[in-house]
């Protein structure tokens, strides 16, 4: 009986406490005390940084954005452009934050925030980065900013981290070259003139990441287009593209000895080499 009134005081006190907390953010917002407002503000973000609490994240910023503009230029406004900034981070709001994070470091070169500003602007287009397969804006603003993160701070706290997210994200750019290739490959049957563009652009591919890990797919499906062209090509066209496809199957094995693709090359190989023999 007793731990139950415990239990039911306790309750009443948060909802309480609750209330009150409620009663005086919606006071303050309609208050013209910026004192207040700057106050208040910074306690809900204290308080949502050590709960992890987006509630109180969102009522932060609701504060910020209308103290935000009368602070700029004094004491405390560059305290309150990194709260600001960090607010939207922190909210998952990438947009609002790359730019927020970039107008602080604009503003306030000299503060000891501004490594910190700049990796957070990085990570921000770096959360906006999409799928492989859609429009990579972002991403490679993301790769140019976190590159710049590194020139500036080259042993800085996050470098490690930036480094790995660069990584991250130029391998992604690679997949969407490689795949684009492939997906001509992929129709080739259906239009020679897509075999011809797997070549070339498998071959653009192989040029341009010369470390990438889709270069033994590259240099396979390379050949293979190669390969198909010339077996469905006009006899007068067969010689010249069968050549040409021995020379792609000889670039495979050079780096590829025991590749993953080694049983089917060879295979595609014997029967150029049985075809050639008829020219």
């Amino acid at each position: 009986m007793f731990l139950q009134m415990m239990k039911k005081a306790i309750l009443l006190v948060a909802v309480l406490m609750l209330t009150v907390s409620c009663g005086e953010f919606q006071t303050l917002l309609k208050s013209e005390d910026s004192g207040k407002k700057y106050t208040y503000a910074e306690q809900l973000y204290n308080e949502a940084k050590e709960d992890d609490d987006k509630k109180k994240y969102r009522k932060a910023l609701r504060l910020f954005e209308q103290i935000v503009p009368e602070y700029r230029g004094k004491p405390q406004g560059e305290k309150l452009s990194y709260l600001f900034a960090d607010t939207y981070y922190e909210l998952e709001n990438y947009y609002l934050s790359s730019y927020e994070f970039e107008r602080f470091g604009q503003s306030y070169p000299n503060s000891d925030k501004v490594e910190e500003a700049a990796f957070k602007k990085a990570r921000s287009f770096y959360e906006l980065s999409p799928r492989y397969d859609l429009d990579q804006t972002d991403t490679n603003k993301a790769i140019t900013e976190l590159q710049a993160y590194l020139n500036t701070y080259p042993e800085g706290e996050h470098a490690e981290e930036a480094n790995d997210m660069a990584a991250e994200l130029r391998i992604k750019l690679e997949r969407k070259e490689y795949e684009i290739a492939k997906q001509y490959h992929l129709t080739g049957e259906a239009r020679a003139g897509n075999y011809r563009a797997a070549i070339r652009s498998f071959t653009n591919f192989l040029a341009n990441n010369p470390g990438s890990p889709f270069r033994e797919d590259a240099q396979y499906y390379r050949f293979d287009s190669a390969y198909q062209l010339a077996i469905n090509s006009f006899r007068e066209l067969m010689q010249e593209r069968l050549e040409e496809a021995l020379e792609y199957y000889q670039d495979y094995k050079k780096y590829y000895t025991e590749g993953e693709y080694s049983e089917a090359i060879e295979a595609s190989a014997e029967d150029i080499k049985s075809r050639l023999q008829n020219f």
